[in-house]
């Protein structure tokens, strides 16, 4: 005779509260506790600090939806790699002395451990202006484990647009902050840095970048100039705005409210390279154009101060169709032997795609052109 056993709601809520912190254990790395779930799976260290900083980019990365964090701590990123966070003073349980273990233990883990800097790095007086921590009753400054863990690191992330400088390294500047690449290139250390700037990044942009690694390599992360992945951040914003076509025309907005094209308002979109346009924030629902906000630039280099004030009306670096544009290679071989953009070249352009872009060549033309960056960096290099 079968028994039928039910369960209760009640029941099934600590059934399903009981698995979910069993799995979360991994989380906090009890003792022996991974081995029962992650049988010949590789692990990759990960310290991930917070120097000049304010903590928007592990905010923005802890909301990441597809996968969602949990997964990607938890879980494998790709079959047989687990990311291991050793390190992370927001999330992390342990604290004090515990925690300062934790850097020490991963440390001996020489080229196997990845490290993730969140902030720029202050270097006057030694960098006493922004610590991570204390050791034998002194405080260590972020400049010290930074420069001691990068040389030892697999690879170093650069997160957000203070891993560049940003805001704390903006003028006046007086506790020296520098963006992480400048620092270890200073100290002599030649640890790949792989930059993923933005205020704050997109989700997307970090997991994607962690996931071409585990999946391929450093070599598999093809970065920019600036040390950006050319995957996110290869191409200008102005070129996939849905906003371009009125551009092209020559209606530029006079207030925020109004539809058209918010270059005259001081817009970076055409200075800056990421692809917000078409990825979008929240799970793709709506960015910072889209909001009626000019574009502030967060991820161009020299953020914020080589984009401000931010009204200022920028010169052009390009005058490009944006990709959903029907190729047209005699325009687009004019371009690339001009020097400067001429109204007959922009309008050129326009008819040829269809828009009367009169308009916009006058305004263009008042203003120089600067080269692009050239993409054809490996992150292993």
């Amino acid at each position: 005779m079968a028994i039928r056993t039910e369960l209760t709601r009640r029941d099934f809520l600590k059934l399903s509260a009981g698995s979910t912190a069993a799995l979360g254990l991994l989380l906090f790395k009890f003792p022996n506790f991974e081995k029962l779930f992650a049988a010949k799976v590789a692990e990759v260290p990960v310290i991930w600090f917070h120097a000049g900083s304010c903590n928007g980019c592990s905010v923005s990365i802890l909301n990441s939806l597809s996968p969602r964090i949990q997964d990607v701590l938890v879980n494998q990123v790709v079959p047989g790699n687990h990311i291991s966070l050793r390190f992370h003073p927001t999330v992390m349980a342990a604290s004090g002395e515990l925690a300062m273990k934790a850097i020490e233990d991963t440390a001996r883990m020489k080229g196997s451990y990845v490290l993730i800097i969140e902030g720029a790095v202050s270097s006057k007086d030694k960098g006493i202006y922004c610590e991570v921590g204390e050791k034998n009753g002194q405080g260590v400054p972020a400049l010290e484990q930074v420069i001691a863990l990068g040389r030892d690191a697999m690879a170093v992330i650069a997160l957000g647009a203070c891993g560049y400088g940003g805001i704390p390294g903006a003028a006046p500047n007086t506790t020296g902050c520098k963006g992480v690449r400048e620092i270890l290139t200073e100290n002599g250390v030649k640890t790949p840095v792989i930059n993923l700037p933005g205020c704050p990044p997109h989700p997307d942009w970090f997991v994607g970048t962690v996931a071409t690694v585990l999946i391929g390599g450093l070599g598999a992360v093809t970065l920019d100039d600036m040390g950006r992945p050319t995957a996110f951040y290869g191409k200008l914003i102005h070129d996939n705005c849905p906003r371009r076509a009125y551009f092209d025309q020559g209606k530029f907005a006079q207030k925020h409210s109004e539809p058209y094209c918010m270059f005259e308002l001081g817009c970076k979109g055409p200075v800056t390279y990421s692809d917000c346009p078409t990825r979008m924030w929240n799970s793709g629902t709506n960015w910072c154009v889209g909001a009626s906000s000019p574009c502030i630039g967060c991820c161009h280099p020299g953020f914020p101060d080589k984009v401000a004030p931010f009204r200022r009306v920028e010169q052009l670096e390009s005058l490009t169709p944006p990709s959903w544009y029907p190729p047209i290679e005699k325009e687009k071989t004019q371009l690339k032997e001009a020097k400067g953009i001429n109204p007959g070249l922009a309008a050129g352009i326009g008819a040829a795609a269809g828009i009367a872009a009169g308009a916009v060549g006058v305004a263009v033309a008042k203003r120089g052109a600067k080269p692009k960056e050239k993409p054809d960096k490996k992150a292993g290099d």
